[in-house]
Order: structure tokens, then sequence, then C-alpha cells
């Protein structure tokens, strides 16, 4: 059985969380500030479809992508240093959200609904939420958002509208994020996708062992802002 939140209720031990389906810890609660905050610094994150309740997950083994791991191809590299884009952060907030949200081969709906899309604005205009925004001639081409605690980064989705434009963002956040001495990036759930770029899967005690210390860093000034020079 799982854990049903009011308004009011904490979170259950991570230990709790269901093996099939994977992760599954609460049912309930809200969507407010404090509450998605908490839930990341535990290693809990929402993710639900239209019409169900919020539901809060926790999954075992968890996919994380540490910076220094991030794989770069050859062409992606050739891709990065012709440089024919210009990368941004903190810029198109929402629309990066909404671009996600976009339906995609294969897919019927999506878990970005309007009620998500209004949280994570107001984390991200609370400095917590990021955008890091992928641009080919004036038009937003790519890119991905998540959210950061201290030293930790919990991506949430990824677009592209052209080739290798949510690399792009990708590699400029895993060049940056080792710069500030970040120690991994969440990727939630395990995908060829993310495998083929570095991330890989840990015990979700290893996760949260490891959370505990990243998460109590101070926070790095917002708007961010990345480096000039990370691609060499």
């Amino acid at each position: 059985m799982i854990t049903i939140l009011n308004h009011h209720s904490k979170f259950p031990s991570v230990t709790l969380a269901m093996q099939y389906p994977n992760g599954l810890l609460a049912a309930g609660g809200d969507l407010e500030p404090g509450r998605l905050l908490d839930a990341y610094r535990h290693g809990i994150f929402p993710w639900f479809s239209e019409g169900d309740p919020i539901l809060w997950w926790s999954p075992d083994p968890r996919m994380v992508l540490y910076p220094y791991e991030f794989k770069i191809s050859k062409s992606l590299r050739r891709t990065l240093r012709n440089k024919p884009y210009e990368v941004r952060t903190d810029t198109a907030f929402e629309e990066v959200m909404r671009a996600c949200a976009a339906p995609r081969d294969g897919q019927d709906g999506t878990w970005i609904q309007e009620e998500m899309v209004a949280a994570y604005k107001r984390l991200h205009l609370a400095g917590w939420a990021h955008s890091i925004e992928t641009w080919i001639d004036g038009k937003l081409a790519g890119g991905l958002y998540g959210i950061s605690i201290g030293r930790m980064f919990y991506g949430e989705s990824m677009f592209s509208r052209a080739s290798d434009t949510s690399k792009i963002a990708l590699a400029h956040l895993a060049l940056q994020l080792q710069r500030w001495q970040f120690g991994m990036i969440d990727c939630q759930m395990n995908t060829p996708h993310l495998a083929s770029l570095g991330a890989r899967e840990i015990p979700r005690s290893k996760f949260v062992e490891q959370l505990q210390e990243l998460v109590n860093y101070p926070n790095l000034a917002t708007p961010w802002r990345f480096d000039d020079d990370l691609i060499t």
C-alpha cells in the first residue's frame, strides 16, 4: 500500500517505495514549492498523468549522470566546436517546459500538465528551477529544464526541434556543473538515450547517501550564467 498524503503530511521513507511499479511511494499532497523541494531533497519526484492524483516516486536503482562521465561523441564534439548555435540559461523557462510537454512520436499524452507548468514556474521564479536552452538563428531549437539544490541537479525533461540540440544543452550543463563542483545529475529513469551519454544506474541507497551531502551546499546565484569557454 502506498502512503496517502494530505497537505500537512510528511513523505514516508523512500525504503517503503513499491517494487512494482518501481518506486511508487505516495499519492496526494500538493505541488507547492516547499513540498517539491522537500521531495527532491529526499530523492523523491512527482510524476502523474492527467486525471490521476499526484503520484510521488523514488525508483531503485536510480539513473544518474556524474558530470565528469558525460560522453561527447565525435559527431557531437564537431557540432560543439563549429558552434552553429547559442546556449542560453534561464531566458525561456516556460517555453522550454511547454516544448518538453509537446506530443512525441509513440506517446498519447504528456505528464507535464498545466498544474506542473505552474508549479515549476514558481520554483523558477524563486531561483530553484533552471532552463538550459539551445538557440539557432534566434529560435529555440532544443533544451532541458530541472531543479538545482546545493550541488545537485535534478534533470526533469529535454526536447529537440533539430538534430543534437538537447545534447548540446546537456553537454554545456555537464561541463559547467563540473566547474561548479556539482556531484550528480539525477536522470530518474533508465533510457538507452541517457545511457549512451554516460548516465548509469546506482542503488537508491547510494543515491540518497550522496544526495544528503550535495543538497547541503549553498545555492548558486540566479539566474544562472554559463562560462563562455566551456567548449575548447
